[in-house]
């Protein structure tokens, strides 16, 4: 297929995720065609409320002509979910709906007829129920990947990588291996040779505040030095380990496309900061590639039509690209 198809599951239906994607399709033009997985019957009572008019092209899962799709319509696979109000608080009557709406995705996905698929957000505590971390667990689980996976936070000027990701605090120490260091960055290497063709320079941080420690066998002298080492033995372009508390100055951070760092808020907070909702959330090691916008539900906003689209607009854009 020339271009392939843009796959889209909504994800929680008590989320703002339905007016993004409405704002999206509204104010850009795509190339590739995008097809969403969603409820009709609530998309088109959302839509109604929110104000929105779009045409929509119901799709039989098992037989899609992808020549004849555009994006003039919504073009969606229906997914049946009983609700009584259009807007409505998180709860576990949505769960079943969705590991229905990723169970077809993941077989559509097994046709090689897509170039990746976006998932709007879901509640961790209601949906996984503490049997995943978050999201990258779920779907490396759902692809038989449970261990060589990783989340990377991407934006074109700079990128962050978590090394481990929904953990506590108190058990990231125990968590770091050199091992995983030196899979996280074999992950994102592959990854960018392969998407845009270039080996990308990776600085890695500490644990410790300014990669100091009170005792000999800190983190950083017992594992990430000797990770460090390795990978610059085997031609990787990494470097550190840098504290935490300046690898995002300009003058350092201008110098890479990646900051791996040793657990989720170290990078995470610093990125936000930076790029607001100009970021997309790419988990690296599936057999496809996965993106979802970088919020949550903001179940706060339902239906009040104030939702910034950004994320979801990036997120398309980079699928978009051939």
């Amino acid at each position: 297929m020339k271009n392939k198809a843009i796959l889209i599951v909504a994800g929680e239906p008590n989320s703002v995720f339905l007016e993004i994607f409405f704002k999206s399709l509204k104010n850009n033009i795509f190339k590739k065609p995008i097809i969403l997985i969603a409820s009709k019957d609530l998309l088109t009572k959302q839509m109604k409320q929110l104000k929105f008019n779009f045409k929509i092209n119901l799709l039989n899962r098992k037989s899609i002509s992808f020549n004849l799709l555009d994006n003039k319509k919504i073009n969606m696979i229906n997914v049946d979910y009983k609700f009584k109000k259009k807007f409505d608080k998180i709860s576990e009557n949505s769960n079943t709906y969705i590991e229905n709406c990723f169970n077809s995705a993941l077989v559509l996905l097994k046709t090689n007829k897509f170039s990746g698929l976006i998932n709007g957000p879901i509640s961790k505590k209601t949906f996984l129920k503490e049997k995943f971390f978050g999201m990258t667990e779920y779907f490396a689980s759902k692809t038989s990947n449970k261990d060589k996976f990783a989340m990377l936070i991407y934006n074109k000027k700079l990128s962050v990588s978590p090394l481990t990701t929904h953990i506590p605090l108190k058990d990231v120490s125990k968590s770091i291996t050199k091992n995983k260091i030196i899979n996280l960055i074999i992950l994102i290497n592959k990854f960018y040779k392969k998407k845009f063709k270039k080996t990308p320079e990776i600085a890695i941080t500490g644990l410790n505040p300014h990669c100091e420690s009170n005792y000999k066998n800190s983190e950083e002298e017992k594992i990430i030095k000797p990770a460090i080492k390795f990978l610059i033995k085997k031609k990787f372009n990494v470097n550190g380990p840098f504290p935490a508390d300046t690898i995002f100055m300009p003058e350092i951070s201008k110098k890479y496309d990646v900051v791996v760092g040793m657990y989720h808020d170290q990078v995470l907070v610093p990125m936000k900061t930076l790029f607001g909702f100009d970021a997309i959330n790419i988990t690296l090691g599936l057999p496809f590639i996965r993106i979802s916008p970088d919020h949550g539900p903001n179940e706060k906003m339902l239906g009040q039509n104030k939702s910034n689209p950004k994320s979801l607009i990036q997120a398309i854009k980079f699928l978009d690209i051939k």
